[in-house]
């Protein structure tokens, strides 16, 4: 169910600045940082740079700014330097992806689509198809062919067709959200919330984990309710708590696809309810995720041992993703570490 746009009349005293939920101090896991991390997210961004040439100068900095090899690094830290690479080039991939998918009209969606997913199901080769409307490759699809033809010969094949399966619902979902925004509509909450577990493309990260772990999870775990709960929490905790980090910026630009501005348009609430019921929502996330831990089933040694350490790969994306939200330009500029501090937010101008 979505309901149509309408113009949204501001209060009598609009506010200037709204305060951070503490999710920080909610969140009692362990931060961990890879040996390496640095090195490999410099050499990662290189990678992505030096090849993307139409990018432009504002561009190529907020890329640096950007900083998604440390978050990769935060969430990989016990992965091996050779494949920290791959994840970390591939989250740097993944936020060009969602930058180039702004704004994007649903032909170009399917275009960016067809291109990357060619790739992936023909790593050796391009084989050039009529939904993408040219004979050359796309440079997104032959981005996406370098990171997953290295990515390919350390990756089980259940790991592989859980990536692919979950990128192709990351580009419906894209689709679906470009759709929306064709014909100013701005979904419900409900709506809202079943797309964006697919756009926030949290479940090709968590297919990397097993990749990260040299490990290969039998199917049977993977659709158990509580394994699945356990990804479904994390995801919800680093998409919703992503929807409140980058609000701001978000509101300046216009842009609707953010749970905060659906509880303020379809709810009435203020700005600060609605940042404060998403920061609720968050925190009981944390709580279902440590909940579900304890739930977990036992199958036997072997397979136990790789839950546990895929269990723990959730749980440092939760506790990683947190911290990064502060050190990364791409929310809170240079001001990251003081908003971590103090948790206020000075709102920005509307572009026009």
């Amino acid at each position: 169910m979505t309901i149509a746009l309408t113009p949204i009349i501001d209060p009598p005293h609009k506010p200037t600045s709204f305060r951070l939920p503490d999710l920080v101090s909610h969140c009692k896991f362990a931060l961990s940082y890879h040996v390496n991390g640095d090195e490999i997210a410099q050499q990662s961004v290189d990678w992505l740079d030096s090849n993307c040439p139409d990018l432009n100068l504002k561009q190529r900095r907020a890329l640096r700014g950007l900083q998604a090899g440390e978050l990769t690094a935060y969430c990989y830290h016990t992965a091996s330097a050779e494949r920290l690479r791959v994840v970390s080039d591939f989250m740097n991939y993944l936020f060009h992806l969602d930058n180039i998918s702004d704004g994007m009209m649903t032909r170009e969606t399917n275009v960016l689509a067809d291109s990357v997913m060619n790739a992936l199901w023909f790593s050796d080769m391009y084989v050039p198809t009529e939904a993408a409307g040219k004979k050359e490759e796309l440079n997104p699809g032959k981005l996406a062919r370098d990171f997953w033809a290295r990515c390919i010969p350390g990756c089980g094949p259940g790991a592989q067709a859980r990536f692919k399966e979950t990128m192709s619902l990351f580009f419906h979902c894209v689709n679906i959200e470009a759709r929306a925004r064709d014909e100013g509509i701005i979904p419900d909450l409900e709506s809202y919330i079943d797309v964006r577990r697919d756009t926030s493309g949290c479940k090709p990260c968590w297919a990397l984990i097993e990749y990260a772990l040299d490990i290969d999870l039998p199917d049977f775990v993977v659709d158990h309710p509580v394994i699945h709960a356990l990804g479904q929490s994390t995801n919800d905790l680093v998409t919703w708590s992503n929807d409140i980090f980058s609000y701001n910026v978000e509101q300046s630009r216009g842009d609707t696809h953010n749970m905060i501005i659906i509880l303020m348009h379809h709810h009435a609430m203020s700005l600060q309810e609605a940042v404060d019921y998403v920061g609720d929502l968050c925190a009981q996330t944390i709580d279902t995720f440590c909940r579900n831990k304890e739930r977990l089933p036992s199958w036997n040694p072997e397979i136990d041992d790789m839950v546990a350490r895929y269990v723990q790969g959730l749980q440092d994306w939760i506790v990683g993703s947190l911290h990064w939200s502060f050190q990364t330009r791409r929310y809170f500029g240079e001001q990251g570490m003081e908003v971590k501090k103090h948790r206020v937010v000075k709102l920005l101008p509307l572009k026009i």
